[in-house]
């Protein structure tokens, strides 16, 4: 197993009574914010050490909460656990900083084809996927004008998270509480000690690293994503519309428009080629004429099998990692489900274990 910025364990005698903090979280992206909020709700003393880096998918991430895979219109791994989870958290951390980040909102499936009306339909009838998928038939002015021959499905129990309120705030949060250290961590920052690590006197029985893409763990996959922020003059959606690319509302007829993958060459930025992509798609589902804001890129933390991956790498070091792109629902279970873990002795999840890409 290898971390970036990770070096050679060296071990020096550590007493434990010098410890500053009962945990050092490395990364406060999506999935270091929720960990180390996660950690300080149970009352642990948490140091975060992180500068912003370029490239991070939770700085642009449209936070779409879907759970329902619209490929194959099953649903997602541990659906309905997820989604309850993930709303309670985000719910209470808006009360707690007095924010609005969890935003329900139903997500319109417009079928491209005459085959996938009729999958939806008979997914309709079954009895998981069914309690969740349904076909729109409701008379709705925006959506009827848009291109719809084989009409259209809805998903009730959506919704789209302020990522970057998010981040924003429970950064806002660790400075006030002098839990904040921006300082990029390398590894010769690094000190291990018999009992504990050290990182720029900071000093915690664990380090859990959430470098997201930055990292380099045996089984995680770097992707990049692209997509748009767009106005579009005279439609004036109040839910999640899908065919090809997601149009999320934002209001004032501006939209976030995404996204693509893309697992070669992740690091280059925005690329015209998935910019035409995106506006064409986005141009053919609204047939209106769209104006073109922003074009925002991100690398996205994804794993070889989907999964998350979570758990010991050294003695005292944890990782905290893969999420890809439904790090928003996955977060808060995978950061209720590692302290279980950590702090409780609990088992992990097979499907989770980071161990399980070890060579």
């Amino acid at each position: 197993m290898v971390v970036r910025g990770v070096a050679p364990t060296t071990f020096v005698l550590l007493r434990a009574t010098s410890h500053t903090h009962d945990v050092i979280l490395i990364g406060q992206g999506l999935a270091g914010t929720v960990l180390s909020t996660t950690l300080r709700q149970r009352g642990l003393h948490v140091a975060v050490f992180d500068v912003p880096q370029e490239g991070r998918a939770s700085e642009v991430a449209a936070g779409l909460v879907n759970p329902v895979s619209l490929r194959r219109t099953v649903l997602t791994w541990r659906a309905s656990e997820m989604l309850a989870i993930a709303g309670a958290f985000y719910r209470d951390l808006g009360l707690q900083y007095d924010q609005v980040f969890w935003h329900p909102m139903p997500l319109v499936a417009v079928f491209p084809t005459a085959q996938e009306a009729g999958i939806w339909q008979l997914r309709t009838k079954e009895a998981d996927t069914g309690r969740f998928v349904r076909m729109d038939t409701v008379p709705h002015p925006a959506l009827d004008a848009l291109p719809q021959p084989y009409g259209r499905g809805i998903i009730d129990r959506c919704a789209w998270v302020d990522v970057s309120g998010l981040l924003a705030a429970h950064r806002r949060e660790l400075r006030t509480s002098d839990g904040l250290r921006e300082q990029q961590v390398k590894a010769e920052d690094i000190v291990r000690y018999e009992d504990g690590i050290a990182v720029y006197g900071a000093v915690a029985p664990l380090l859990v690293h959430c470098a997201g893409p930055f990292a380099e763990v045996h089984g995680l996959v770097p992707v990049k994503g692209e997509g748009l922020t767009v106005r579009i003059p005279g439609l004036e959606l109040d839910r999640i519309v899908h065919r090809g690319v997601f149009l999320l509302p934002m209001g004032n007829e501006v939209y976030r428009v995404g996204a693509t993958f893309k697992w070669d060459d992740v690091w280059s930025g925005p690329s015209e080629e998935a910019r035409h992509y995106l506006l064409d798609r986005t141009e053919r589902l609204a047939e209106r004429e769209v104006e073109v804001l922003d074009h925002w890129c991100g690398v996205r933390p994804a794993s070889k099998d989907r999964r998350p991956l979570l758990g010991h790498i050294g003695p005292h070091e944890v990782v905290f990692n893969g999420l890809g792109s439904r790090g928003v629902v996955l977060a808060p279970w995978c950061a209720q489900h590692l302290c279980a873990h950590l702090f409780e002795g609990k088992e992990l999840d097979e499907e989770v274990r980071v161990g399980r890409f070890a060579q």
